[in-house]
């Protein structure tokens, strides 16, 4: 049975604990502030691309990036966190990409994987899934240049026929406690698949072709761009709640570990007070 001294003990410890998850969530919530300010002024423009992107796509086929070919590789970008200790948000991505493998390979198709994000790699490289390149330790510093990297691989891969389709999985960020997975393909573009229908018309100057020639890559970029920021917002969403959540349970235990010290305590003084009466009946005696 624990003595006085392990209790108290196990309650400093325990108020260690309460203090660095405390301090976390801080700091996570300071994170927060700013990655959701970055996503909030990155989202328009992303979303206009699209509907631009959309309708150009809906209009022609004449670029590569849009042609739809029969599908025996993919690729697949998945975007997860370089540390953990945020709840579910690494394992509930590794779960969707591992159902998202299973799915296409029911379908014959073969995925590889480009992964942003330390955990990803370090999860799939143990399942020995395909990597054909890895982004780790990159999400304090996120920037459009590393999203153009990872769309330089992506491209050139599809372009040369490698894969004949490319995806991107990462958690969109809805608020600080809410974050949805989201599975994106980004090439071959195909409004019809999005069940997108064009909303209004558009003059081009120049031509449709060279505007796809420009746009379509970057196009691609900023929607990598867009769901790397969406991904380090919902990070720090689930770990400033994870460590809210951490930091309670903390301060429930020690209330538990409080409560059960004081009997103890308790206990020992009556135990005491009962040996110090015996004796003294036994000396009157």
């Amino acid at each position: 049975m624990a003595s006085l001294r392990d209790i108290r003990k196990r309650i400093a410890s325990v108020k260690n604990t309460q203090k660095i998850t405390k301090a976390m969530k801080m700091v996570a919530a300071a994170k927060l502030r700013r990655a959701e300010e970055a996503i909030k002024a990155a989202r328009p423009f992303s979303e206009k691309m699209r509907e631009v992107m959309m309708s150009l796509a809906a209009r022609t086929k004449a670029h590569p990036m849009l042609e739809s070919r029969p599908v025996q590789k993919a690729l697949l970008i998945l975007v997860t966190a370089d540390r953990g200790l945020c709840g579910a948000f690494n394992t509930n991505l590794q779960r969707r990409a591992e159902s998202f493998v299973n799915e296409m390979k029911t379908k014959g198709v073969q995925i590889n994987f480009v992964t942003v994000g330390r955990k990803g790699n370090d999860y799939f490289r143990r399942r020995q899934i395909p990597i054909i390149e890895k982004f780790n330790n990159v999400m304090n510093k996120v920037s459009y240049d590393l999203a153009g990297r990872i769309v330089s691989i992506a491209t050139e891969n599809f372009l040369s026929g490698e894969f004949q389709e490319v995806y991107l999985l990462f958690n969109s960020f809805r608020s600080a406690v809410t974050q949805s997975l989201t599975l994106r393909r980004l090439l071959p573009i195909a409004p019809e698949e999005e069940g997108w229908k064009p909303r209004r018309g558009y003059l081009y100057e120049p031509s449709e072709e060279e505007l796809l020639e420009e746009l379509l890559p970057r196009y691609v970029q900023v929607q990598v761009f867009t769901g790397i920021l969406d991904s380090v917002a919902s990070e720090h969403g689930a770990r400033m709640s994870a460590m809210e959540a951490a930091t309670t349970n903390a301060g429930e235990m020690i209330n538990k570990l409080t409560l059960k010290l004081n009997r103890k305590r308790q206990e020992s003084i009556t135990t005491e007070l009962m040996e110090i009466v015996g004796g003294a009946e036994a000396l009157k005696g």
